[in-house]
């Protein structure tokens, strides 16, 4: 079956179950809220520090945007896509789509395109409209594209580790605290910020900091960030796989 088909077939149902469970319908919009942040609250609170303490945030506008957009977006539709996975999981799903028309590679193909097409596509449409930055369009689509394996890499790792979803939440809160670390390397001037290259979110977040400077080396970060990301996801998946056959 193809993805097309998967997308009429399974897509409806993903909308449905998001709308109803009021938690995951707030994740998946929170890119939106985050754009009204980004483009009235966060000037605004620039002006007032500067009036009341002469403080300055603007130098610092790059790490919230990498923080905000280009790791939280597809993190989100990560954690959103991984406690669908644990329901489907949970409800026998899983072992159903084994008797019917819908192959498990379908599944799990779809499983894995479909958060990396929504976060390129909103990764694509948040910064433009928080109007916090200027960003060529080109180097935009090429930090979305490192960006986007983050969301089914996520969305596996919930999957595969947690036994139900409240584990899911706790493994999420722990989790998400591990992957913004790398914003730390936005401080480190040394070499020594490659040690942060073991957790994911590194790699996007560092290509568009060397980009938005114009520093040399944006291919390695993106050709290491690829690498690295299809190992995890060949990783997990096989997991996932091992799990839901056991």
């Amino acid at each position: 079956m193809s993805i097309l088909h998967t997308l009429r077939a399974l897509g409806p149902i993903d909308t449905r179950n998001v709308r109803r469970d009021s938690l995951l319908a707030w994740m998946a919009a929170m890119p939106f809220f985050f754009i009204l942040i980004f483009r009235f609250g966060v000037p605004w609170v620039r002006d007032s520090l500067l009036a009341q303490s002469g403080f300055d945030i603007a130098p610092f506008y790059i790490l919230l945007m990498s923080y905000a957009f280009v790791v939280g977006t597809p993190l989100l539709y990560g954690v959103v896509i991984g406690f669908l996975l644990l329901d489907e999981r949970d409800d026998g799903t899983l072992i159903a789509l084994q008797v019917t028309p819908l192959s498990l590679n379908s599944y799990l193909v779809y499983r894995v395109t479909l958060p990396m097409i929504l976060s390129v596509v909103l990764t694509m449409l948040t910064f433009p409209l928080a109007k916090l930055v200027t960003f060529p369009t080109g180097y935009l689509f090429l930090v979305a594209l490192l960006s986007a394996p983050l969301a089914p890499i996520f969305a596996l790792f919930l999957a595969s580790f947690a036994a139900n979803k409240v584990q899911g939440f706790a493994i999420m809160k722990a989790s998400g605290t591990v992957q913004v670390l790398p914003m730390v390397a936005y401080f480190i001037q040394s070499n020594w910020h490659l040690a942060f290259g073991v957790i994911p979110t590194y790699w996007p977040a560092k290509l568009y900091w060397v980009l938005d400077a114009g520093e040399p080396g944006a291919w390695f970060y993106f050709l290491g960030g690829v690498v690295f990301q299809a190992a995890l996801l060949v990783l997990l998946l096989r997991r996932f796989n091992t799990m839901i056959h056991q």
